[in-house]
């Protein structure tokens, strides 16, 4: 997990951090084809590497975007209640996607029935597709259900905890698992997809159809990065001083 204090970010901070501190940066990485989720652990220097980008000019495209933005809005999530980014997530992303993935599964069911002969690779996004979807939905309801409840109630005893919390750092583990399967899911669906542009031949519905669907991927990766580097190091955090302080 990536620390969580502010700190000045150069090319060794991770990719997490940076839009951890700067929320703005997710676009910058978004339109870098850069996974700033499920794999926002390295450093900015290593994912230049990876992906073939010169980590100087990406680093100050970087800095020119937090330049433009203004300081009130950055890393908001870095010091809000628990409670309250728990809330901020199942009302926003959790919501979004209850929304919106059964219309992205009827119109893709649609597209690939009527225009998988000619453009086979829509059976390989919507194979990547399917994956992903089930595997969120499975990990939306375990956050709603166990993960998130006890999140709350752990903040909400504050100094005199009612048990020893440390055991919550197993839930986020197996939940960090999951988030990994549906990065990758997600990538491969892009990349079959042609990173959804449509071909010259594609009618209205595959045109709506593919936007809608780079459109949730996109939510996901902020849902998933809120998760992976602000909630879960703030709240591992606070469940091993909690136990700490028990003992």
């Amino acid at each position: 997990m990536s620390a969580l204090q502010t700190q000045r970010l150069t090319e060794e901070s991770s990719v997490g951090h940076w839009v951890a501190q700067h929320p703005v940066t997710a676009d910058v990485y978004e339109t870098l084809r850069i996974d700033y989720s499920c794999s926002g652990d390295k450093s900015l220097k290593t994912v230049c590497r990876e992906n073939g980008l010169e980590v100087i000019r990406v680093h100050s495209l970087l800095q020119s975007t937090i330049a433009d933005v203004d300081d009130a809005t950055k890393n908001k999530w870095l010091h809000a209640p628990l409670a309250d980014l728990c809330d901020h997530i199942e009302q926003s992303h959790h919501a979004f996607l209850k929304n919106s993935l059964p219309t992205a599964t009827s119109l893709l069911a649609h597209v690939v029935e009527l225009h998988s002969d000619d453009h086979p690779e829509l059976l390989e996004v919507h194979h990547h597709f399917v994956a992903w979807r089930d595997e969120t939905l499975e990990v939306m309801a375990a956050e709603e259900r166990s993960l998130f409840p006890a999140i709350r109630q752990m903040e909400s005893e504050g100094e005199s905890p009612s048990r020893d919390w440390r055991g919550i750092a197993k839930l986020i583990r197996r939940v960090g698992f999951e988030h990994n399967d549906i990065g990758v899911a997600l990538s491969e669906a892009r990349d079959a997809s042609g990173n959804y542009v449509a071909p010259p031949d594609a009618s209205p519905t595959y045109r709506q159809t593919l936007g809608l669907l780079r459109r949730i991927e996109i939510d996901v990766r902020h849902h998933l990065h809120k998760e992976e580097h602000i909630l879960f190091p703030r709240v591992e955090k606070r469940a091993n001083k909690t136990g700490a302080n028990e003992a």
